[in-house]
């Protein structure tokens, strides 16, 4: 068989392959002997049906197009096997199809290109004596005090408020019904119309205002128990609900009950009740430990990534789709996993319009991750950096008892942490050849990137699941039809 190579971009191969007359004769011919074995042709018995007749039935087309298949993929396997081409993915037919049929002659030699996806090669220059900036974040006590006023919020006890009116800060319960409030140029007589869902009874609100829509909270501050007061407030924009971005709203509020947080000391006893330790010294102590050793970590993450950043600059290499599009679903499959964890359901946010646009969005990410892995074991190869079996075997025995009582696939787990482990070298190697610059947290513009959510044709991820101040102000008591802290309600914020 004689095969002519040809090197494509993206990672791909050319191949024109011509298949000898005799071959695409006795494929041919094997063809049509297997349609004369099946072929219902009423007045022939099975396999006795004459060829003119059969070709006749079946179409010379089909007869054609089922032998250039056979051809084609005997063919291709054949050239790859000839010249030892690993490949990746499926091979692509180049040449047309119907201009195959039309020309392919039985007896006469059949050429035709395909294109397969192989390994990328890459074109690596410096990695070491890399000069890169990063953040150094330093512990802050201030952490500590935060954790413990915190704590101090969770547990207090909630006494009755006597002789003032509400303050910010109290735990006020009320009843409340919610209207929209007249746009510029609205009949002055009509009747207010009823927010949906913005009525509630007995629902108890930390005055926070931060908590609410604006107006909501502090129309409430002044007001004594079993006083009513109409209190005016105005939806946000955005705002979750677009029909009501922006828009005023008029609220009738009763102020049923008030009651003001009594905060524990900050004492060997608190700390007992919030936590494991026996002592406020021990409990500062191990926050204390855990503040400095996430700076420490979050720190050496920034120092790792500005490095591979700038490796990557290094780096030249063209990927095949094949790559791409196997990173793209790994990443799918890790978001939807998260998503799921979240309490997210994860059919109904996997559309197909949802899929499209994360496949799309998530192909910058795919490639650059496909950079650094090939990146990483090309250095590996050059440095000759290995992990022992003895640091592989204690690393999994660690995990292992971790593990203990669940189920996992111990060769999995074992590639996993070789992997893990010859990445930190490698990693540690880099760090160790190149000079890194620290300058103050927040001083690199690129950390306004890294805070930024990916959206999806205007709506977030966070979108999917209620935000940590929805979730903390939720009434102990509150009816069915409306709550002012649900994100769909008409004064949640």
């Amino acid at each position: 068989m004689k095969v002519i190579q040809e090197k494509l971009p993206a990672s791909q191969i050319g191949l024109e392959i011509e298949i000898t007359p005799e071959k695409t004769k006795h494929t041919y011919e094997k063809v049509i002997n297997n349609f004369a074995s099946t072929a219902n042709i009423p007045g022939f018995r099975k396999g006795k049906v004459p060829r003119q007749i059969l070709l006749q039935r079946l179409g010379a087309n089909r007869v054609k197009a089922a032998a250039l298949e056979e051809l084609i993929q005997d063919g291709i396997e054949q050239a790859l096997k000839q010249e030892e081409i690993q490949v990746l993915g499926q091979p692509q037919l180049r040449s047309s199809f119907e201009e195959l049929i039309k020309n392919y002659e039985p007896g006469k030699p059949l050429i035709f290109s395909a294109a397969v996806d192989v390994e990328p090669e890459l074109s690596l220059g410096e990695y070491t004596g890399l000069q890169v900036v990063a953040e150094l974040v330093k512990y802050d006590p201030q952490q500590v005090e935060n954790v413990l006023e915190s704590k101090r919020q969770q547990v207090a006890t909630l006494i009755p408020v006597e002789g003032r009116p509400a303050q910010i800060g109290d735990i006020a319960v009320v009843d409340f019904k919610g209207f929209l409030a007249k746009s510029e140029g609205e009949d002055e007589t009509a009747e207010l119309q009823p927010l949906p869902g913005g009525e509630g009874t007995d629902f108890q609100v930390e005055l926070q205002e931060d908590r609410f829509i604006p107006g909501f909270v502090t129309g409430i501050v002044g007001m004594n128990p079993e006083e009513t007061k109409e209190i005016t407030a105005q939806f946000p924009v955005p705002y979750v609900n677009e029909g009501l971005a922006g828009k005023g709203a008029i609220f009738t509020v009763t102020l049923k009950d008030l009651k003001e947080k009594e905060l524990p000391e900050l004492n060997d006893d608190f700390a007992q009740e919030v936590s494991d330790y026996e002592t406020l010294a021990e409990l500062r102590s191990s926050l204390e430990e855990r503040f400095m050793k996430e700076a420490e970590e979050k720190t050496a993450s920034n120092k790792q990534q500005a490095l591979l950043s700038e490796l990557l600059k290094q780096v030249e290499v063209d990927f095949p789709e094949t790559l791409v599009q196997q990173e793209v679903d790994t990443i799918l499959t890790q978001t939807a996993i998260q998503l799921s964890q979240q309490g997210v359901d994860v059919k109904q946010f996997f559309t197909q319009d949802m899929i499209t646009q994360l496949r799309r969005r998530s192909r910058g990410e795919a490639v650059d991750r496909l950079k650094q892995s090939l990146t990483l074991q090309e250095i590996t190869k050059r440095e000759s950096i290995v992990v022992s079996r003895e640091e592989i075997e204690a690393k999994f025995l660690e995990l292992k008892q971790e593990y203990s009582g669940q189920e996992f696939d111990a060769e999995r787990l074992r590639t996993a942490v070789e992997t893990e482990l010859l990445t930190g070298k490698i990693i540690n190697w880099l760090l160790e050849h190149s000079t890194i610059e620290l300058v103050p947290e927040g001083s690199l513009s690129a950390t306004d990137a890294t805070d930024e959510v990916a959206t999806l044709e205007g709506v977030t991820v966070e979108e999917t699941a209620p935000s940590l101040s929805q979730t903390e102000a939720q009434p102990t008591e509150v009816s069915e039809e409306t709550s002012v802290a649900d994100p769909e309600s008409t004064a949640g914020e």
